[in-house]
């Protein structure tokens, strides 16, 4: 049984984090706060050797590897992309729930976007190629997809990443104790 640890990092600071808009597939750039919690990884990810580091292809995460040091090993991956909002992109949840006041992105139905059975698709993909390798993965990306992705992990249903939080630049890791999938760390 392959028994990969996976180290998910979330990108730094955008402006549509600071104002709770929702980014999806909107490819903005980190702010310069955004630019110093990504250097500050440089030193929280120096002990740890990665035979392997995916990153979504997002300006975000990108820069969020470059400037963490860990560039020049990136691959892009396409299913480490944020989850797509479709007709909620831009906005924030207080503006969605005053329109549909019990609008739950884990659960409701996304217009012209991704919902949760596809985003799970789209997980379970990626997780069967991870759980195919051995080693130390880092991954960059977005806080829905990771927590889409510690979900799966966790208990096989996206939806529990309704109930995690992760802040811009946390660094949260999956591995094994024995055969049974551990969370490690949680948005440190």
């Amino acid at each position: 049984m392959n028994t990969p640890t996976l180290w998910l990092i979330r990108h730094g600071e955008t402006d549509w984090s600071i104002s709770g808009q929702h980014t999806g597939r909107t490819d903005i750039p980190l702010t310069e706060n955004g630019r110093e919690q990504a250097r500050a990884l440089t030193s929280r990810l120096a002990g740890q050797a990665f035979d392997q580091v995916l990153c979504s292809p997002l300006q975000r995460a990108r820069e969020t590897c470059e400037l963490s040091g860990l560039g020049a090993q990136a691959q892009m991956e396409p299913d480490l992309m944020e989850w797509d909002y479709g007709i909620y992109e831009g906005r924030t949840s207080a503006e969605i729930l005053k329109a549909e006041p019990d609008w739950s992105l884990w659960t409701s139905e996304v217009e012209g976007g991704e919902n949760a059975k596809q985003v799970r698709e789209r997980v379970g993909r990626l997780l069967d190629r991870l759980l195919a390798q051995q080693g130390t993965i880092a991954l960059f990306a977005h806080g829905h997809i990771l927590r889409s992705l510690i979900s799966m992990w966790m208990s096989n249903d996206v939806r529990l990443g309704e109930n995690i939080l992760l802040d811009t630049a946390s660094v949260s890791v999956l591995g094994f104790q024995r055969k049974v999938r551990v969370l490690h760390k949680l948005n440190t």
